[in-house]
């Protein structure tokens, strides 16, 4: 009842339904070429493996560099929707160069060109949403986040499809249009998006989060192990079952739990505590990555999945809320914060394969001890707290 009457509140909210679109087009924009991008550069370009990987490293790291500066100084800007449309009109030009590039410096001005801004236009959505939310349905904006966050998993999920059909139907080029649209959707969108400005007493708005230095490094240990997941076990599943496609069919079942586990999450994270349930999916990581490093058959790679699913649904979901939080009086810092620790553990993830060899299951011990130090972390937090507020109740 209460699920059922949030979302009718969240769809009755002004500008709601297309804040939801406008993730959506840009998921499927960004699900269009994020498989495809390597073999692009690798088959069409022919650039080679340090090149491809050279060019990843160096414009992510000028993503990384952008999303954090940016989002120290969005706080102070009026409009964060121009800056958006501005950081999306940037992606449009470097994709130009991008598509028509024929050796490796054109194509690393062309993806530098559009990777920099991409952190920060995820970061000032959400800042933009929440304080949408903030100014209109106060009392429904972590599940507002955590719907639009799953709107965007809905919409990658759908581009990773439509990526594969257009590169079927009109080879990388398609593929790097179908991109080019999405960008083109986001900035036609934005510039029919009413923006509400921040509120000075906003940070009265909804509890805050204590900020933790610690709960930030156990994120980024979970991330860490979810971008090498993402690198390596589609490479995994083509070694040991000699097919790329179920790679396809495994996300494919991740995105049909998606939203459920992220609103069940999200509720969850109200009533018990965003740390708790942070926790929680740990541990399904933990349980993950043991049946994958234990060369499990095909169909347990598959029935393991909703469980991965909701682990998944909690980093993009609850934790995004959890760090959105701690900086609930600047919205943009907060939300690019969170962007810059899922850039950081992409840019980890590109450079721990350098140190393995080889496509075998083992690889996974590798995210299974991140993860399993993160749960340690998160677990030593939580004790500490309840013991706090153990001593603390006798005074009262």
């Amino acid at each position: 009842m209460r699920f059922t009457t949030d979302m009718k509140r969240f769809l009755q909210v002004e500008g709601a339904a297309r804040m939801l679109f406008t993730l959506i087009c840009y998921g499927i924009g960004m699900g269009i070429l994020a498989p495809m991008n390597a073999l692009y550069m690798s088959e069409s370009i022919g650039l080679s493996k340090g090149e491809v990987v050279s060019i990843f490293v160096v414009s992510l790291l000028l993503n990384m560099g952008t999303t954090i500066t940016v989002g120290l100084l969005s706080d102070k800007l009026r409009s964060r929707k121009k800056l958006a449309i501005a950081a999306a009109s940037l992606c449009l030009i470097g994709l130009l160069i991008y598509m028509r590039a024929e050796g490796y410096t054109q194509a690393l001005i062309g993806m530098c060109i559009v990777s920099a801004p991409s952190g920060l236009i995820m970061g000032q959505l959400f800042a933009l949403s929440r304080n949408h939310f903030s100014r209109l349905a106060g009392d429904i904006v972590e599940m507002a986040q955590i719907w639009l966050r799953a709107g965007y998993s809905v919409g990658f999920f759908c581009g990773l499809l439509a990526g594969a059909n257009l590169y079927l139907i009109a080879t990388f080029q398609g593929v790097l249009w179908g991109n080019f649209a999405g960008y083109a959707m986001l900035v036609i969108l934005l510039l029919f998006y009413k923006e509400r400005s921040e509120e000075k007493n906003q940070a009265s708005t909804g509890a805050g989060e204590p900020f933790s230095l610690i709960m930030l490094i156990a994120l980024l240990l979970l991330a860490c192990a979810d971008a090498i997941r993402g690198l390596y076990l589609p490479l995994v599943v083509k070694s040991l079952f000699g097919k790329a496609e179920y790679m396809s069919y495994i996300w494919s079942a991740q995105a049909v739990f998606e939203l459920l586990f992220m609103t069940i999450a999200g509720y969850w994270a109200a009533k018990y505590g965003s740390r708790k349930i942070i926790l929680l999916g740990g541990v399904g990581a933990l349980i993950t990555y043991s049946v994958y490093a234990l060369h499990s058959p095909l169909l347990i790679f598959f029935l393991i999945q909703p469980v991965y699913s909701f682990f998944v649904s909690i980093l993009y979901g609850v934790a995004m809320g959890y760090v959105q939080r701690m900086f609930v009086g600047r919205t943009g810092f907060g939300s690019s914060l969170y962007v810059f620790i899922s850039l950081t553990a992409s840019l980890i993830g590109y450079l721990l394969p350098l140190f393995i060899e080889g496509y075998t299951p083992s690889i996974f011990i590798i995210p299974m001890t991140l993860v399993l130090i993160s749960v340690m972390i998160i677990s030593t937090v939580l004790i500490r707290e309840r013991r706090s507020s153990k001593s603390l109740q006798p005074l009262q």
